[in-house]
């Protein structure tokens, strides 16, 4: 009786409104918080970038020149490492991390999983300038001394990639930053894949093995269709992860502002341009062409974010359609 009483008192009821009111407006208040530190951070790398976009206009992006004496600056370098090093570090690591998901989701004995699962998720608590210090004294010379030279023997004669694998082996450069960024994005893609893997009902899974199918089939014809969305939900978090990545590129990429035909030649990414001469920039335009790559990486961030919420939100629509 008391309970009800509580209940149904005129001051608790208002109290309870007024805690109402106060959870929505603050919850409210947190969503348009987000939403102005973003349109913030916007707005000021557009007026610092401002300078350079009107003084290049569209030759910033075109232009492969990046000479602060005269001042003279083009972004095609900076975006083109970017974009060329973050692919590479997917098509690397999203065949090793789909294949650690399925083997500690799917066969990974009970004993295995949990320090397995520990061990990678621990790489991704690696500080940054950790992997660039390991990829510069570790694998650079190794890359240089064995791996390199077969790729310059073997694959620099072919017609069509060939021209991939040319050049003197400096260690350094666009492959070899590409090898790190690939060990670094390796642990959150598998974590993300193998928590979705695990989300798999096991009626499906056991359905698949009633009618006799083999793991290889269960895997491929039940799980990942069944996880697909959330794999590319993953993927696209650690393409996120590759694009911005600054001081391990800035170690092992070379920092050169040209666009080299072959992968084992330096380079250099938007990240590690800005943290190897903002310090140093000298002159308005100097310091505007710095801060408009910072924008370009933005905008590019946000378009493969925005990329794959489409492409997300389409898949979950012809999931729906085909129930």
């Amino acid at each position: 009786m008391n309970t009800v009483a509580a209940a149904i008192d005129p001051r608790h009821a208002a109290g309870q409104r007024l805690r109402e009111r106060v959870f929505r407006s603050a919850t409210f208040l947190a969503a348009i918080l987000v939403l102005a530190l973003l349109g913030g951070v916007a707005v000021s790398l557009l007026t610092g970038a401002w300078p350079a976009f009107a003084h290049f206009k569209l030759s910033f992006l075109t232009r492969e020149i990046w000479n602060p004496v005269t001042e003279q600056f083009g972004a095609l370098a900076p975006v083109y490492g970017t974009l060329v090093t973050s692919f590479l570090a997917l098509l690397l690591a999203i065949p090793v991390s789909l294949g650690v998901a399925i083997f500690l989701t799917e066969m990974a004995p009970v004993w295995l999983k949990r320090p397995v699962g520990v061990a990678i998720e621990l790489l991704a608590a690696v500080p940054s300038i950790i992997y660039g210090i390991w990829g510069l004294f570790v694998l650079a010379p190794v890359l240089q001394r064995h791996v390199q030279p077969w790729l310059i023997a073997w694959l620099g004669p072919l017609p069509l990639i060939g021209k991939l694998f040319q050049g003197p082996p400096y260690g350094i450069g666009v492959l070899t930053a590409s090898f790190v960024l690939a060990i670094m994005v390796i642990p959150f893609i598998s974590a993300v894949m193998r928590d979705v893997f695990e989300t798999v009902p096991d009626v499906l899974k056991e359905s698949g093995y009633g009618l006799g199918a083999t793991t290889w089939e269960v895997i491929w014809q039940v799980v990942i269709p069944y996880a697909r969305t959330g794999m590319i939900g993953g993927i696209m978090l650690g393409l996120g992860r590759a694009l911005g990545e600054t001081m391990a590129v800035t170690f092992v990429i070379g920092n050169a502002h040209r666009i080299g035909s072959s992968l084992l030649a330096p380079g250099t990414t938007i990240s590690a341009s800005i943290a190897n001469e903002f310090t140093e920039a000298v002159g308005d335009l100097y310091s505007s062409s710095l801060v408009a790559l910072g924008a370009l990486l933005f905008l590019i961030t946000f378009s493969v974010i925005a990329a794959a919420r489409f492409m997300l939100m389409r898949l979950e629509r012809r999931a729906l359609s085909s129930v």
